[in-house]
């Protein structure tokens, strides 16, 4: 199999902000493992078993969140590890003490991003990210711009990640997040700290994915995720913010 190549990325802190409410919060991470660049198309074709790539060294695009996630666990199997995430029709569970591949949380995708940096992008972005400002119309081959501290490639700019947990279940109910920015965004989001998102079947030719791996103890609760705030936050409680249509 083409090498998922992982970096080690040790315990800490990030601070996470919820545009909408307005708060802050400050998640404690285990440490984990996370790929050193995203997905490319020769990967995904040969876990999942399709034609060969016309890009191989690009990152995988259109991928719905439904399908990162079955990859996920493709490439768990073809390792003989234990699959992370087990269906119910669209429903998907996280076995959080299984130690195949995954989807980052936002949390971890977020610390593993910044590698200790605090401000918007991890170095000048026109030296480590590809966006509007390369004038390119595509996703360019993974590893083309220079590394964070962690040495991970393109966490920022090339194409959007998708990650575990749900972007505000109150107002977008399923809707997945991504993060990073991509090749056709403008610097303002191409931020360490901004959030997008979509349905977990929504695919476009500007997000893919970055695995991750590491079991931990407990259930429905790990690393700046659990079920139960997901519970919390989808609960509509007061007055609606001026312009906010809520789910239905």
């Amino acid at each position: 199999m083409t090498d998922l190549e992982l970096a080690r990325i040790t315990g800490g802190s990030v601070t996470l902000h919820d545009a909408r409410t307005r708060t802050r919060r400050t998640v404690e991470l285990e440490p984990f493992e996370i790929g050193v660049y995203p997905v490319t198309q020769e990967q995904l074709a040969e876990i999942v078993g399709e034609a060969a790539a016309r890009h191989p060294r690009r990152p995988a695009v259109d991928v719905t969140w439904l399908r990162a996630i079955r990859f996920c666990n493709a490439a768990s199997e073809w390792e003989g590890l234990d699959p992370a995430y087990s269906f119910d029709g669209e429903d998907v569970t996280w076995h959080v003490d299984s130690d195949g591949y995954r989807l980052p949380t936002e949390a971890e995708w977020e610390f593993a991003c910044r590698a200790g940096s605090t401000g918007a992008h991890y170095g000048p972005l026109a030296e480590v990210a590809w966006t509007s400002a390369d004038g390119v119309t595509a996703p360019q081959d993974v590893g083309g711009k220079l590394p964070n501290l962690n040495g991970l490639f393109d966490t920022l700019g090339n194409v959007w990640e998708w990650c575990w947990d749900l972007l505000d279940p109150a107002r977008y109910d399923a809707y997945r997040v991504f993060r990073g920015g991509g090749f056709a965004d403008d610097a303002w989001s191409v931020r360490a700290s901004t959030r997008r998102g979509g349905a977990p079947r929504m695919h476009h030719d500007d997000v893919g994915m970055r695995i991750a791996r590491g079991g931990f103890d407990g259930r429905d609760s790990a690393q700046g995720w659990s079920a139960a705030a997901d519970a919390e936050r989808a609960a509509i409680d007061g007055p609606l913010p001026p312009g906010w249509t809520p789910r239905r």
